[in-house]
Parts: C-alpha cells; sequence; structure tokens
C-alpha cells in the first residue's frame, strides 16, 4: 500500500484526506505519526500556492516521501480578496475566530448585501523529492452574513453563507458541509489526477 503524508497535525483534516484517498489504496499518515519534533513550517508565501509549496517541499524533503500540503482562507471580494493568506491571523497577532470574524463583519458594516460576495479558497501542492509540484485548487463560493449563526465550524464559518443556501456553513451537517467545501474540491481534483497515475 502506498502512503501518503499530509503536511498537517489536524485529525480532522486528516481524516477528509483519508476518506478521499484510502479508496484508491493509500495510506495516510499526518505529522503527527513522525517525531514531535517535526519543525512547523513558516509560512512566509503571499500567495496560497506559495504557502501549500513551501510547506510541502520543505517536509518532503526531510522524510525522502511524498507530502501533500495545503493552504486555504477566505477572500472577500469587496476586501480586494483579503483577508487572504492572512485568514488565520486576519485581527492580528493573537487572532482568534471571534476577533477575525468581528474584524471582518466590522469591515463590511454598511455594505449592501449584492456587494458581500466571498469565496473559501484551499490549495494543495503534492511534493515528491527531485519532482516538479503538482497543485490543485479547490473553491467554494458564497457570501458574508450580518451576524454569525451557527455551531457547527470553526474560522468564518458562521458568517459565510455558501451559494445556493440560506444557512451558513456553521449550521449545516458535517456530510453536507464536506460535499461542499473547498477543500473536498481540491481533494477530487486530485483525487482525479492520482487515478490517471496508476
Amino acid at each position: 500500500m502506498n502512503t501518503l503524508i499530509i503536511a498537517t497535525k489536524n485529525k480532522g483534516k486528516a481524516e477528509e484526506f483519508n476518506q478521499m484517498l484510502s479508496p484508491l489504496g493509500y495510506q495516510v499518515k499526518t505529522l503527527l505519526d513522525f517525531s514531535d519534533t517535526m519543525p512547523d513550517i513558516e509560512e512566509t508565501g503571499t500567495t496560497f500556492y506559495e504557502n501549500a509549496q513551501l510547506k510541502a517541499e520543505q517536509i518532503a524533503a526531510q522524510l525522502g516521501k511524498p507530502v501533500i500540503a495545503d493552504d486555504s482562507g477566505l477572500e472577500v471580494d469587496y476586501l480586494d480578496g483579503a483577508p487572504g493568506v492572512y485568514s488565520a491571523r486576519y485581527s492580528g497577532e493573537h487572532a482568534n475566530d471571534e476577533a477575525n470574524n468581528n474584524k471582518l463583519l466590522n469591515a463590511l458594516k454598511d455594505i449592501p448585501e449584492k456587494d458581500r460576495t466571498a469565496q473559501f479558497v484551499c490549495v494543495l501542492a503534492f511534493a515528491r523529492p527531485n519532482e516538479t509540484t503538482i497543485f490543485k485548487k479547490g473553491i467554494c463560493k458564497g457570501k458574508i452574513t450580518r451576524t454569525p449563526k451557527g455551531e457547527n465550524g470553526f474560522g468564518y464559518d458562521p458568517i459565510f453563507i455558501p451559494e445556493g443556501y440560506e444557512q451558513t456553513m456553521a449550521q449545516l451537517n458535517q456530510m453536507e458541509k464536506n460535499q461542499l467545501s473547498h477543500r473536498y474540491h481540491a481533494l477530487k481534483a486530485f483525487r482525479a489526477w492520482l487515478e490517471e497515475q496508476i
């Protein structure tokens, strides 16, 4: 069985990858399966592509094995794509989900419905030692609400309504979210590419 290493210590994310890739005969491992001394890769890129590539290539070089890394975030059209790569630390050094959401809602306070469009973006980078890195991208389009709603999510989920829905991402159940998510779409594209290689 082939092993694929996901550059994450997040068990939920690992499970998502596992569901998509194990049917193809891949065993998914994460950084938690390696020593605790795996360093955190500094995300110094200015795009999702650069950050995903940095993580994937540096860890692939360290372990000498194929590695998938992703970088994702929220782009708000009215804010010229912000918070973008700074999504997790949008409200400053000690940012948390609530502070990030409040900052974003304040930035859009007087903005009408039609201009509140946004999208979640996920870029996957697949790096193998001494080979060209492969990229796949997934998008989930929607709009920003005026108040947070829902408990079933994290990050910007409580203030993001996916296209074609009335509820926020945080009001949907896990199954619905998984079929909609930007990471799901990026993973689907990656899986299709993997199937072509087999």
